[in-house]
């Protein structure tokens, strides 16, 4: 009764908040409001210290959607996670993860931005090591060390912050761009984002976060952690348009993108596919964003969010009646047994290909068009379009596997879609991937703008997305040819497959051999020659001092003897040398 009746709770009061805040969002964005609270916590002479919040249309929508979805997570979990004896933990876990992004978005200063970003990289370490095992454990630490890095580079902003006098980097932005030399907070700024936001070369925790619960999965990866950095940078967004910078991350948002599609199509766990999805549609949010574009891509943000987290949810019902198996190749067929779960993971697989009037199609087609508008480089041009193509591909790959192929489970099964609470969660945010592309845009363009293009550029987009469906449907069709194909090219697919060995490179590369050569050093220095000719020489030689003085001051008969025959020895051998 207990779990029942905190998981409604956190629901309802969720659900309530986030109706709220989108009806506030709402009256902010049509009225072009934006407002400033601060609350003065300390007051010291003339020293006061005040916590600022910022209220405006953007943050006030971000947070209702991240609350719509944490409710609807949190409702899921109550049937997902019910065989777990500690749900209330991790209810609870859940929330404080929801209150360290709250505190991120409003926070229109460092220091209260790093409360809630050190508050999500704490909170994500324990909700991934939540299964306790190796795999989980490996995991969790690389995902907090990836994102230490990150932490490290925000608190150096915070400290050439101080060169302004107050943290408050939002009145600041303006001149920032100006100043040379406080281009530097820009560059930390965006370290800090590429490592929240898993860019290129800290893409590999994110496929290892997957770890944690699938509930957990839907939250992070759709709306919270992941997206933290792009929220950040779009706020910091005057900084590094059309600057060095903004190109550097145009590049490394683009191979992101291409990367993770690439690797999409050569997995075959199912979580996994989803989370290199997510990875994928982030370096879409971070080039559109280089390029400066910050409401294109807080509005791909927002609609991503919607069809990522039904997708997870989708994945995780599927996990649960396949006795939690995630290979794609034991499942096939589930649409005959799971209709509706099949018919949501759909409905979230077509809004992610950008299928027309459903929620991704809104965002990413207008990007697509927006860059054959401007004025880009061939290959940024390359990369955003192939991407988009593998994005089709990998989509159409596991509905073969999954839905329309070959029933690969064992003949005594439990597959159905009577999970109602979970399907409950899911039929929310279906509502949501079907027509929250439409009223975003209706709400953030309210007035259309004019894109000319020429008839090829028109469609290159929809040309492009057809033949990486054909192509994603037919290979896995026809797979064991593929197969064999690539498994004669092993090592170029061993290369695609593992994130171009950017996980060997995380582990190995940048922990293991590190912290071995730190052993050693500390072995051969601090605990080696220093302690044998340092302290450990200064404690032998004292004690031995110590105790051939204890030894003379015994007063024994025989060391009187004993220097008596000394002193005599030493006076004859004088006396003969005369």
């Amino acid at each position: 009764m207990e779990i029942i009746s905190i998981c409604l709770i956190s629901f309802i009061s969720l659900f309530m908040l986030s109706m709220s805040l989108f009806i506030f969002g709402v009256n902010f964005l049509i009225n072009d409001l934006v407002y400033f609270i601060e609350w003065e916590l300390v007051s010291l002479h003339s020293s006061s210290i005040v916590m600022t919040f910022l209220f405006d249309w953007m943050s006030l929508m971000f947070m209702s959607f991240v609350l719509f979805i944490s409710s609807l997570v949190i409702f899921y979990s109550k049937e997902y996670m019910a065989q777990d004896m500690n749900i209330n933990r991790f209810i609870l876990l859940v929330l404080l993860f929801v209150f360290s992004m709250m505190m991120l978005i409003i926070s229109p200063n460092l220091i209260s931005i790093l409360l809630g970003w050190d508050g999500l990289g704490l909170v994500s370490y324990c909700l991934v090591i939540y299964f306790q095992n190796v795999k989980s454990y490996n995991a969790g630490m690389l995902t907090a060390l990836s994102n230490r890095i990150g932490d490290v580079a925000l608190l150096l902003a915070i400290a050439w912050m101080l060169n302004y006098g107050s943290w408050n980097y939002i009145f600041y932005i303006e001149i920032m761009k100006n100043d040379t030399e406080m281009m530097i907070i820009g560059c930390l700024v965006i370290l800090a984002a590429m490592t929240k936001s898993a860019q290129i070369p800290f893409s590999s925790w994110l496929p290892a976060a997957m770890a944690a619960p699938t509930p957990v999965s839907a939250l992070v990866h759709s709306s919270t952690l992941v997206t933290a950095g792009v929220y950040l940078l779009i706020r910091f967004n005057i900084l590094f348009v059309d600057s060095l910078m903004g190109n550097i991350l145009l590049l490394l948002a683009g191979l992101t993108m291409f990367m993770a599609g690439l690797g999409a199509n050569f997995e075959f766990d199912l979580k996994k596919i989803i989370a290199l999805s997510t990875l994928s549609q982030l370096g879409l949010m971070m080039s559109i964003l280089a390029m400066g574009f910050p409401k294109l891509a807080f509005f791909h943000l927002l609609t991503h969010a919607l069809f990522k987290a039904l997708l997870f949810m989708c994945a995780g019902a599927i996990i649960h009646n396949m006795k939690n198996s995630q290979d794609i190749r034991d499942m096939g067929s589930l649409s005959y047994h799971m209709p509706f779960t099949t018919s949501c993971l759909n409905v979230a697989n077509l809004a992610l290909c950008g299928m027309p009037f459903l929620a991704g199609f809104y965002s990413k087609d207008l990007i697509l068009e927006i860059v054959s508008l401007s004025y880009i480089n061939m290959f940024s041009f390359f990369l955003y379009f192939f991407s988009t193509g593998l994005t089709v591909c990998y989509s159409f790959r596991l509905v073969y596997y999954t839905l329309t192929g070959d029933f690969n489970t064992s003949s005594l099964n439990c597959l159905n879609d009577e999970a109602w609470t979970m399907s409950k969660g899911m039929s929310g945010l279906l509502f949501m991937a079907v027509i929250g592309g439409s009223m975003l845009s209706w709400l953030i363009f309210p007035s259309p703008s004019m894109i000319c293009l020429t008839p090829i550029l028109k469609f290159l987009t929809l040309f492009v997305c057809i033949l990486g469906g054909l192509l994603g449907y037919l290979i896995s069709n026809v797979s064991l040819y593929f197969s064999n194909k690539s498994l004669s090219n092993y090592s170029s697919s061993f290369f695609m497959s593992s994130m171009w060995f950017m996980p060997n490179i995380s582990t190995s590369g940048s922990i293991f051999y590190p912290l071995l050569l730190g052993m050693k050093v500390i072995k051969s220095f601090d605990q080696g020659w220093s302690e044998y000719f340092g302290g450990q020489k200064i404690y032998s030689s004292l004690k031995y001092f110590s105790l051939f003085n204890q030894f003379l001051q015994n007063n024994n008969l025989k060391i009187y003897l004993m220097t008596f025959v000394f002193w005599i020895i030493v006076l004859v051998t004088l006396l003969m040398v005369v």
